[in-house]
């Protein structure tokens, strides 16, 4: 389906979703997010997509949202909490969920929920000029998005804490150093250096990406005994699988394999 707040391409096993309201540096409003729910629903079931990525177009990757958007309730009596469960918490249960590797491509500025939509991701990459901030505490919120359970395994209490309450803006090199992010590279090798990533997780065995994607979620909440259950059960699938077969052939072959995803 085609969408006005967002960009959707889809090319070699690889969906590209692009925030697209560069003039607001891609606040998210609540058509966007509801576009975005949509969108994610639409990717989890779409067997060609193998891999997806998440930017923001023009100078910010997502500057949290939308404060002036006239579809946002205001009073002092609106409901906070529902947008969170109508819309944003779906966005980021299927970005943990999808069985197909996550990708964010940090340029600018991530804020607020931008930021968790970067923290939610699989693997995150930011250009040196990105930074990222957990701004909710600036207007008398709490850090939504999944972010209070993101942080403290990401960064740590203290720094989880910091964030959240003092709501600094990080460079995205000391996002990096916390483990916020996998890496940081110049700005005009973002998407390059991005693209390549999530093209490379497309080719690859994407039963078994999913199956690490599954186990690693579930790792937060088992003890080890649980998780050696996991690990299990998990390679008891996997190695039936067809792409088992090509990888153990390609590497005796000595040449590249050639994953289906079976």
């Amino acid at each position: 389906m085609s969408y006005n707040t967002i960009l959707l391409a889809k090319a070699d096993g690889l969906a590209t979703i692009t925030l697209n309201a560069p003039e607001r540096l891609n606040a998210v409003s609540r058509k966007m997010i509801a576009e975005l729910k949509t969108c994610w629903e639409e990717l989890a079931v779409d067997t060609s997509v193998r891999a997806v990525m998440l930017t923001g177009a023009g100078r910010g990757f997502c500057a949290g949202a939308d404060l002036a958007d006239p579809d946002r309730e205001a009073s002092a009596t609106a409901d906070s909490g529902a947008a969170l469960e109508k819309y944003f918490n779906p966005v980021i249960r299927l970005m943990r969920t999808i069985p197909k590797p996550v990708v964010s491509a940090v340029n600018g500025v991530a804020a607020g929920v931008g930021m968790s939509f970067a923290l939610a991701s699989d693997i995150a990459i930011a250009g040196k000029s990105a930074s990222f901030l957990q701004a909710f505490a600036r207007i008398g919120l709490l850090p939504d998005g999944g972010s209070t359970w993101f942080l403290p395994r990401l960064a740590g209490d203290q720094r989880a804490r910091a964030l959240a309450m003092l709501a600094p803006q990080i460079p995205a090199e000391k996002a990096r150093d916390w483990g916020l992010i996998w890496d940081v590279v110049e700005d005009a090798e973002l998407m390059p250096k991005a693209t390549e990533i999530a093209l490379k997780l497309a080719a690859g065995p994407t039963l078994a990406l999913a199956r690490i994607k599954e186990a690693l979620n579930q790792s937060s909440g088992n003890d080890l005994a649980t998780q050696l259950d996991v690990e299990r059960d998990a390679q008891r699938e996997l190695g039936r699988s067809e792409d088992f077969k090509e990888g153990v052939a390609a590497f005796l072959a000595k040449r590249k394999a050639n994953f289906k995803g079976k």
